[in-house]
């Protein structure tokens, strides 16, 4: 008897006159439907990000491969494993690296994946809290890792947060406050948003208004370093206020892909763009952004910025996230 499961599955339909379009839905599918990989996993959990938002949404710029299930993180519990790396029993999550874009993702009760992007789950974090921190607390931490290997310690001055109510910015925060980071959050929502911002360490709290419309190319030093995942004139604006020498690491594009800024503060004031890719982050990269999230983040603080959702729901989850009403980490228990 061939046993099903099921998973978000994004398909590609054409009407009469040629228009595509795309339609996600909870389908029942096999282990023959799985994509070739090493490690097959019966999956525990999931999370939403803005990418799996418009991907379960049918918009356009995340799915590249039809049909396809949504999901840019997993974790589960290897089944079946032809790596020398993994074995039968092992908990393990996988972030980016094609998932829910060319490669089935996590939405589902089943995976099979590549094993040369797996990481083992940190023993200190577990499964749930694995998936609560997901690409977006992945992508926070290596950001983080960035601003550090850039050279900049609490001592040189405040680091900006932009985004900050949202995935990576939250955690960026937690992290950086932990740290001993003078923390700066902007977001769009300070009057709703302002004290959590502030649980999580953030010192203060400004309103993205204040960075998101055209600004003078150099305005007065005010950071020693920028967490990033919002990308147009917030970037700009933000990369506009570094000191000298300073860095921002540039990870989303939730504002635009659009850089509409000038060379002048790279070149009179020295400062670095470093772009955070969690899709392509290689192995040794991986394990050590683990490993410091396992250590860096209080996971105290982590359960208080998520929420849980069961599979069907993934969906509404998706349509709060593009309306920017979800705050921290929601995570997909995939078998409720």
């Amino acid at each position: 008897m061939t046993t099903t499961f099921r998973a978000w599955l994004v398909e590609k339909h054409s009407d009469a006159s040629g228009t595509a379009s795309q339609t996600a839905s909870v389908s029942e599918l096999t282990d023959t439907d799985l994509m070739p990989g090493d490690v097959t996993l019966d999956v525990s959990w999931s999370s939403i990000n803005y990418k799996d938002g418009l991907a379960l949404l049918g918009r356009p710029g995340v799915v590249r491969t039809w049909p396809l299930v949504a999901g840019i993180d997993v974790v589960g519990t290897v089944t079946a494993s032809e790596s020398d790396r993994f074995s039968v029993g092992d908990e393990v999550l996988l972030n980016g690296a094609g998932l829910g874009e060319t490669h089935h993702g996590g939405l589902a009760e089943r995976a099979r994946v590549d094993s040369a992007s797996l990481v083992r789950v940190p023993d200190s974090l577990g499964a749930r809290r694995a998936a609560a921190i997901g690409t977006a607390g992945f992508t926070a931490m290596l950001s983080v890792l960035a601003v550090e290997r850039h050279g900049v310690t609490p001592a040189d001055g405040p680091v900006l947060v932009t985004g900050a109510a949202g995935g990576v910015g939250s955690i960026a925060v937690a992290l950086l406050s932990r740290l001993g980071f003078d923390v700066v959050a902007s977001t769009g929502r300070v009057d709703s948003k302002g004290d959590f911002l502030r649980r999580l360490g953030a010192a203060t709290v400004i309103d993205r208004a204040e960075l998101s419309e055209p600004g003078k190319p150099l305005q007065s030093q005010t950071y020693a370093a920028i967490v990033d995942p919002v990308g147009s004139h917030t970037l700009v604006n933000a990369i506009a206020r570094l000191n000298y020498g300073g860095i921002a690491a540039a990870s989303g594009m939730a504002q635009g892909i659009d850089l509409p800024g000038t060379v002048v503060p790279f070149i009179l004031r020295g400062v670095t763009l470093a772009g955070i890719n969690s899709v392509d982050a290689p192995l040794p990269l991986r394990e050590e952004a683990w490993s410091r999230l396992a250590t860096d983040l209080d996971p105290e603080l982590l359960d208080g910025l998520t929420t849980e959702i069961p599979l069907d729901q993934a969906q509404a989850a998706a349509v709060a996230i593009l309306d920017g009403q979800l705050s921290g980490r929601t995570v997909v228990d995939v078998r409720a």
